[in-house]
């Protein structure tokens, strides 16, 4: 995967996966708010007269992000911009599609743009090409499996100290996922908030594994460590059906218990202990 550059100056990177649904039933899933944070992060489309004109995305504390509509055509595209990372950055152009294929199933596309003859923010292109794979899978368990469902988001990240291979080390041990296999049946051990289910996903470099959950309901949870600089962990639960909500809200301060008592803050440099 890399940066495509056009002679037009127009720089972009594309990702696409294949996943169940008709048209309508995807276009669902990527094109509302209640749809995109089933399987991404919190969304929001706001509208006028009917129309979305803006979305609203919330990757946690302090990361909220905001892109304008500029074209509308449902079920088949919509496109976004949104400003640039950095003040020197150029605005980011992002456009989605659903194509339809034969067996009942439709190709999403994401294709992110600048338009520069620089390649200052080749790197930022090439990491938000990478981050989509792990959301798609996300996306085709829940239209696999709970498709229009109503669902809730627990999102839970935090700084470790240690190289990633070791937090993953440490993350992967205390959860008895160490070594699991895709299709094998596995639940938390003791010590751990109660989480139970399949093994969808099992990867390293990237650290990523997903499981369907039948524990602590319905859902898929996605947990995984990224090097952002710093080391961090992640652990989500998308949790779906009426009783989502409350599930999400019980589970919620047992498993940010469980995570700073397992990864306590790093001490920063200089301070020491």
């Amino acid at each position: 995967m890399s940066v495509k550059k056009d002679p037009s100056g127009r720089r972009s990177v594309q990702v696409e996966t294949e996943v169940p649904g008709t048209p309508e039933e995807v276009w669902a899933a990527i094109a509302t708010g209640p749809g995109v944070s089933s399987w991404f992060v919190p969304t929001e489309m706001e509208e006028v007269d009917g129309k979305p004109v803006a979305v609203k995305s919330n990757f946690g504390p302090g990361m909220e992000s905001s892109a304008v509509v500029t074209a509308w055509d449902p079920p088949r595209m919509f496109a976004a911009e949104s400003p640039g990372w950095t003040p020197e950055m150029p605005s980011m152009a992002t456009e989605w599609s659903v194509e339809a294929k034969a067996g009942g199933t439709c190709i999403v596309r994401v294709v992110h743009s600048l338009f520069t003859d620089k390649d200052d923010w080749d790197n930022q292109l090439e990491g938000t090409e990478h981050g989509w794979p792990g959301f798609f899978r996300t996306l085709r368990i829940y239209l696999t499996h709970f498709r229009g469902q109503r669902s809730a988001l627990m999102q839970k990240m935090t700084v470790a100290a240690g190289t990633e291979a070791e937090v993953w080390e440490t993350l992967t041990t205390a959860l008895g996922l160490k070594g699991v296999s895709v299709g094998q049946r596995w639940s938390s051990p003791a010590g751990v908030p109660a989480l139970g289910g399949v093994v969808e996903h099992a990867t390293q470099s990237p650290n990523d594994i997903l499981l369907r959950l039948d524990t602590p309901g319905p859902g898929v949870a996605a947990l995984g460590t990224y090097n952002c600089g710093q080391i961090m962990v992640g652990v989500n639960l998308y949790l779906y059906g009426d009783e989502a909500a409350a599930n999400v809200a019980r589970e919620s301060p047992l498993w940010q218990a469980w995570i700073e008592k397992r990864f306590p803050t790093p001490a920063e440099p200089g301070k020491g202990v």
